[in-house]
């Protein structure tokens, strides 16, 4: 009876999973139609304002030839003419005003915020100016909601299926980092105004489950002596929890170098193309938050490193042996530690922090992909 609820479940469970991934796959698509709506309005917002400031230059021209005239004329023109003057710039100012209340770029406003005019956090200002307006992130964001939920369920009844926590092997870990993905995604949006890295992440945990699903697909089994420990649970979920900060940090890694470098084109004039980064954050923006997010998934990487030692004490009798997953996991810790160290000390902003960021997250791929699958080992668990 319990082997037929079992096999119920784990049937159910990878019925959930496709689900999800569909799922997902609408999530991006909606994502990226808001990018592109949102671009388009703000493209329009801008042009706007260009000839507005194009006519008011216009206009204060002609006062300033007309106010010329009016002083070989007489100081009663000269009085005129001011009055004029005067109020050509009341009613451009007023335009201005009323263009800054219909909505600036975004990376304008974030650069207005981090000045303080405001007062308000960055994030919060993008809130009030641009999110009442956007049905198609809406939507994302609410059918991204479903598909965690779907996700969740999947994952839960393969661990209920097999008795036990479900990432004892490739399909399961990636499965799970997926969804701490969706998840950790999911809870930043109510702090932080983060839809404009959807289209990543949505993606991202769209390729997870696909490769999960073709490349490491794994009935449920139970797990091998080795991994019959409850440090399965505390190493491995503070592992999955920081290569999920680690997947949306290295999304916003590289919208960074894409916005650095519009906005380096912006600055001489050129054609910057890549109009979607019209709704991203300025590359400071991008680059302050990412390392906060680093910050936080360094510290669940440092934890991640001493409870594996811890681990391999208790089964192997050696806190570390060099093993090629020890290694390869002090790899990543050693390159995350060089970018909050270079930060932070040696004034490595900019671009250089972002592929710091991204070197470090292609450690984390590489150490979960090719080390588990190619290079034998004490730590070889993926189970194909």
């Amino acid at each position: 009876m319990g082997s037929n609820i079992n096999v119920t479940l784990g049937n159910w469970s990878e019925w959930f999973m496709l689900l999800a991934a569909m799922t997902y796959l609408v999530v991006f698509v909606a994502f990226v139609w808001d990018m592109a709506s949102h671009s388009k309005t703000l493209g329009l917002t801008e042009r706007a304002r260009r000839d507005t400031a194009e006519g008011e230059a216009k206009e204060l021209v002609g006062a300033t030839a007309a106010h010329s005239g009016a002083r070989a004329a007489g100081s009663a023109t000269v009085g005129s003419t001011v009055s004029r003057s005067a109020s050509t710039r009341s009613s451009a100012g007023g335009a201005s005003g009323d263009g800054a209340e219909t909505g600036e770029s975004v990376a304008d406003e974030f650069r207005t915020s981090a000045d303080g005019a405001k007062g308000v956090n960055e994030f919060e200002a993008l809130d009030y100016q641009h999110n009442s307006r956007r049905p198609a992130a809406r939507v994302a964001v609410t059918l991204m909601v479903i598909a965690f939920l779907l996700h969740a369920f999947a994952v839960v009844s393969r661990g209920v299926a097999a008795d036990r926590v479900p990432w004892a092997n490739m399909y399961e870990f990636c499965t799970t980092g997926a969804l701490v993905v969706a998840g950790v995604y999911l809870v930043t949006l109510f702090f932080k105004d983060l839809r404009f890295v959807g289209p990543m992440v949505s993606g991202l945990v769209l390729i997870m489950l696909c490769l999960a699903t073709i490349a490491f697909p794994t009935p449920v089994s139970p797990l091998q002596p080795a991994l019959q420990s409850y440090w399965l649970i505390i190493h491995v979920s503070i592992a999955v929890a920081a290569s999920g900060i680690f997947t949306i940090t290295f999304a916003m890694a590289v919208l960074q170098l894409l916005q650095s470098r519009r906005e380096k084109k912006l600055a001489t004039g050129e054609d910057a193309r890549l109009g979607f980064l019209r709704a991203v954050p300025t590359s400071v923006t991008l680059e302050n938050f990412s390392f906060r997010l680093n910050s936080v998934g360094f510290v669940f990487w440092t934890f991640t490193l001493a409870a594996g030692a811890i681990w391999a004490d208790q089964a192997w009798g050696r806190f570390w042996g060099w093993d090629t997953k020890e290694v390869w996991t002090f790899v990543v810790w050693t390159v995350y530690a060089a970018y909050m160290h270079a930060r932070v000390t040696r004034g490595w902003n900019g671009n250089r922090s972002a592929w710091l960021s991204i070197a470090g997250y292609l450690c984390v791929v590489f150490n979960f992909t090719v080390v588990n699958t190619l290079f034998p080992g004490l730590h070889s668990y993926s189970g194909l």
